[in-house]
């Protein structure tokens, strides 16, 4: 008489990388939180369904200071996904984990299409291996350079897609949509209307920002921004650009 042979599935482990916000909160904590208050009051859906990357490498705030912190973000409805730039002492296992080796990159998302860009060396390849479904957005990161290039975008940005390219200008053939969110380490062009949000100068404090039609949620220079509620009410449907004067933002008719 045989017996049966014990069959075992195997356990399968994959690796993937995603898109996340990085927060770095700056001391004193008290005076950031209010700033994070405020800008919560004027865009209150802004972190919604956003992965968070905590960013402790300037606030080193200590076990008991990361508690703390988590929950006054977690009262304000800001899931953080994982903490980076502590000390492994300083968590623990009901804690967000520690990330490593987390570095800056470029990511795109317009339809699940391949960008062209302005520069001929760089190029463009997924994420991930398997295209997202066309009602999902698409991640597609730029290539890093040594030096800044340009992102030539020829269509319009839908709502809840988000364009991220740290190395240089973002130029949108197109208009971008409320809710649509545009970072540049540059300067931002967009040929249409923007309704969304756009984020300059991350990397130079020198970008503008330009557009065919003022209708933005929020404009944002090297981490100076503007919300709808501030931006001039002669300027709104018409063409402006916009640029950091010192501790201010400067916007005019184009």
């Amino acid at each position: 008489m045989t017996a049966a042979a014990n069959t075992r599935h195997s356990i399968r482990f994959h690796g993937r990388s995603y898109h996340a916000m990085v927060l770095a909160p700056e001391p004193p904590l008290a005076n950031w939180l209010a700033e994070m208050d405020a800008w919560l009051a004027r865009s209150p859906g802004f972190f919604l369904g956003r992965p968070i990357v905590l960013d402790l490498s300037i606030l080193r705030p200590g076990k008991q200071g990361v508690a703390e912190l988590l929950k006054e973000l977690a009262e304000r409805n800001i899931k953080v996904m994982g903490i980076e730039g502590a000390e492994p002492s300083w968590l623990d296992f009901a804690m967000p984990p520690l990330l490593l080796s987390g570095r800056q990159k470029g990511i795109t998302d317009v339809l699940g299409k391949e960008l062209p860009t302005e520069s001929p060396e760089s190029d463009a390849t997924p994420d991930v291996a398997k295209a997202p479904e066309a009602s999902k957005p698409s991640a597609v990161a730029a290539k890093n350079t040594e030096h800044p290039n340009s992102l030539l975008l020829d269509s319009s940005i839908r709502s809840g897609q988000c364009i991220v390219h740290p190395e240089g200008d973002v130029t949108i053939i197109g208009s971008v949509a409320s809710g649509a969110e545009v970072i540049a380490g540059g300067s931002i062009h967009i040929y249409g209307t923007l309704r969304g949000r756009a984020i300059a100068g991350s990397r130079d404090s020198r970008a503008r920002i330009f557009c065919r039609k003022l209708e933005a949620e929020l404009l944002s220079i090297d981490g100076l921004y503007m919300v709808a509620d501030d931006m001039p009410a002669h300027l709104r449907g018409k063409p402006i650009q916009v640029w950091l004067d010192g501790d201010s933002l400067t916007m005019v008719q184009d």
